[in-house]
């Protein structure tokens, strides 16, 4: 059931990038299946429409070596109150209602956790997270690449840019890589030396 996580970052990952590009972010769902969709708006080809295809399987992976960062950096309260105000903007453009307990669901969690727990669980907390969500991100890229399913991100890809999907794949791995280095090394201060 937390794999829903994952989605959901993956598709607001999609959203972010697109507004970032210029695009109008319309809406999105998440499916008791665990796929999902976001749908913006503007210019039918260009650099901003494959910005944004791109952005939805690395988003976990650099989402969650942030919140790993945050939180081995004493942050992760802040880091729950980040993910609230996330929560609370992207809810008016939820497009199902089961997208709409999700993000009640995860805000509801979220805002009792940073109520009710202490440090050293709000920590543990958010820290499991990150390394969930970069774990997540790596099972969603070789669950695609091992498919090669055309109506995932890569093959839209390589339909929209004549470059093959295995080297969007191969792409989207060197952004998961650098996100797990960077989670690494936040972490490696704490692990116990041999």
């Amino acid at each position: 059931m937390l794999r829903v996580v994952v989605t959901l970052v993956h598709e607001l990952g999609h959203a972010l990038v697109g507004l970032a590009a210029g695009r109008r972010f319309a809406g999105f769902t998440v499916n008791p299946d665990m796929s999902g969709a976001t749908t913006t708006s503007g210019a039918t080809r260009g650099p901003g429409l494959v910005l944004t295809a791109l952005a939805g399987y690395p988003m976990p992976a650099v989402v969650g070596a942030a919140i790993v960062h945050a939180a081995t950096g004493g942050y992760a309260r802040g880091v729950l109150v980040g993910i609230a105000v996330v929560l609370l903007l992207v809810l008016v453009r939820a497009r199902s209602a089961h997208t709409v307990t999700v993000l009640l669901g995860a805000l509801a969690a979220d805002l009792a956790l940073w109520w009710f727990a202490g440090s050293a669980p709000v920590g543990a907390a958010v820290l499991g997270l990150g390394v969930f969500l970069l774990a997540g991100a790596w099972r969603q890229l070789v669950n695609v690449a091992r498919h090669g399913d055309r109506s995932q991100d890569p093959g839209v890809l390589a339909a929209r840019t004549h470059v093959p999907a295995a080297v969007w794949v191969l792409c989207l791995g060197a952004v998961l890589a650098a996100a797990t280095w960077w989670a690494g090394c936040s972490l490696a201060p704490f692990l116990p030396l041999p």
